[in-house]
């Protein structure tokens, strides 16, 4: 006899998986039995709204907590997302217990990026395996090693243990073991750099490399911390910071190059007193850069931080992997994410895009919300990393614990966007703009001219499906993402729905990320002849933060 049965959790050794790539599943039970019984567990593979596969296991429950492992390859299309139910069942058929979750099969990490980030590189660490095994639950499958170097101008050092500029110790063994430990778990490991940053010392030594404003000074971060140096691709300073990263790919196992820039100026003059823009030289320097990356890694990945989306016209057409950027004023609403990724993947040819919008996440409703925003408009948002952290800063170091219960939330949240990936992630094209007078929803506003007090309908389309993310942002009082909202959204019980289609429907289903289980849920439909379209009417449960209607064409 089944006392209790609890699902603790299920996950993955890797962060993704290539095709044909074994994976492995564990299972944590706990239970309590009168003696030793037998259950059914049911590991269903799917995608989208149709069953792949399935694995059956008869597990001994023997009381307290137990692990049970399965293996599955997947096959060999790629890129592609999935989901998993698993479910336990008694030995006549009766539900126990049931949770759900995601992978995906990807030819390369950039394919689909979830960028995490590490920033504690002190001698000793030992916790490689603990740190990995974190971020691989949540399918992070790139990292940003941030201030990891000596310094901005001699990215490595000499010796194992050295002090960064800031006056942290760091441990070149350290990142190593790091590195090590992200590649065992698929994950990419980029460091980063600053394309144009050079200590006091070095900018005394090259007087003729830096850049300079019109008055013949150079250009200071900070309080004389850093100078700005001419990043002209042909320019004595980038041919160094090639070399310098010539070293870093040969010495290390990075698998690539994060370029940074700190957003202005966004003009200057050389030492002779020449006047120049420099999105272009930003842009052949990134180039440059991706070149010199496939001559040490096949699959090397660049990436170039557009600070304030500048400049995003130039920046969007060069070599780099994916389109980071980071967000700041005057991209202060909760649309201007959606916006800034539509526009990207659209000047980008539809490259994957990354946000990095910082945020504390003590203000649990913000986060939700930024990341359904994100996720549900096709892009990726940096910001899970160090121990069990956020990022609430610029300055990757002063990263914020996750509360636990926020933490779960975005397991699901990142399960959610792995699994319906191919519907509404960076393979799938923008539409919302199209569908803004095609959606109703009965007794609320799916305005777009509103900010605050809708629900905001996002939409995406891929090959044979729309999908529909549902927003809510009713009742919020402020419609800025970094500003505390207070209160969550007011949720939405059981509401109508109607959508103007020209096509035929052949089902439609629901999902949300706010449930425990995430998986496809089959919804009623009508279909009733308007005055010049057709009419699609259905119902969703309800709404907390973050609904998908799925339409199969």
């Amino acid at each position: 006899m089944i006392k209790s049965l609890e699902i603790i959790d299920f996950y993955f050794n890797k962060a993704f998986y290539f095709p044909e790539e074994p994976l492995d599943l564990t299972v944590q039970l706990r239970s309590s039995v009168v003696q030793p019984t037998i259950v059914r567990m049911s590991a269903v593979i799917k995608h989208l709204n149709s069953v792949v596969d399935s694995i059956d296991k008869q597990v001994e429950l023997v009381g307290g907590n137990q692990t049970v492992e399965f293996q599955y390859t997947p096959s060999s299309i790629a890129p592609r997302g999935y989901g998993i139910d698993l479910c336990i069942e008694t030995e006549s058929g009766v539900l126990i217990a049931c949770l759900t979750t995601g992978f995906d099969v990807l030819n390369s990490w950039t394919e689909s990026p979830r960028y995490g980030f590490l920033t504690d590189f002190y001698p000793g660490r030992t916790d490689y395996s603990q740190t990995m095994d974190n971020l691989t639950r949540y399918h992070v499958n790139g990292l940003q090693f941030y201030d990891w170097m000596y310094r901005h101008d001699q990215l490595l050092s000499d010796q194992d243990t050295y002090l960064d500029p800031l006056g942290r110790q760091l441990s070149r063994k350290t990142i190593e073991e790091l590195i090590t430990a992200a590649h065992e778990r698929n994950m990419a490991a980029l460091p980063y750099t600053a394309i144009y940053a050079a200590s006091i010392p070095f900018y005394q030594e090259h007087l003729d490399w830096a850049l300079y404003k019109a008055n013949g000074q150079p250009y200071f971060l900070g309080e004389n911390f850093l100078v700005y140096m001419d990043p002209r691709p042909d320019s004595p300073w980038v041919d160094h910071l090639l070399e310098e990263f010539s070293k870093v790919l040969s010495e290390t196992e990075f698998d690539g190059i994060h370029l940074d820039q700190y957003g202005d100026p966004k003009q200057g003059y050389d030492a002779q007193g020449n006047k120049f823009n420099l999105a272009g030289p930003l842009a052949a320097t990134i180039n440059l850069t991706k070149k010199l990356v496939l001559q040490y890694r096949s699959n090397g990945a660049v990436v170039f931080n557009a600070v304030t989306n500048w400049p995003i016209e130039e920046v969007s057409q060069t070599k780099q992997d994916f389109i980071y950027i980071e967000v700041w004023p005057p991209y202060s609403w909760f649309d201007d994410l959606h916006k800034l990724i539509v526009q990207a993947q659209s000047l980008s040819g539809g490259k994957p895009v990354i946000l990095a919008a910082y945020i504390d996440p003590s203000l649990e409703s913000n986060v939700r919300l930024i990341d359904a925003v994100i996720f549900a408009s096709g892009g990726g948002h940096i910001e899970l990393g160090e121990n069990h952290g956020m990022l609430a800063d610029p300055y990757f170091p002063k990263y914020k614990a996750i509360p636990a219960e926020l933490a779960g939330v975005l397991r699901r949240y990142y399960d959610f966007y792995i699994r319906y990936q191919d519907v509404i992630g960076p393979r799938s094209s923008d539409s919302t703009q199209d569908y803004h007078q095609r959606i109703q929803i009965e007794g609320t506003s799916t305005s777009p001219s509103q900010l605050t007090n809708k629900v905001w309908p996002i939409v995406r389309e891929s090959e044979g499906y729309t999908a529909i993310s549902f927003i809510n942002l009713l009742g919020l009082k402020l419609p800025e993402w970094g500003m505390d909202i207070g209160s969550p959204p007011t949720i939405l019980g059981p509401t109508k729905v109607s959508i103007s289609i020209d096509r035929d429907v052949r089902g439609v289903w629901f999902a949300t990320p706010d449930d425990l289980a995430i998986s496809l849920r089959k919804l009623d439909f009508t279909i009733t002849q308007g005055e010049n379209e057709q009419i699609l009417s259905l119902e969703i449960p309800s709404l907390e933060y973050w609904d998908l209607i799925l339409i199969e064409w």
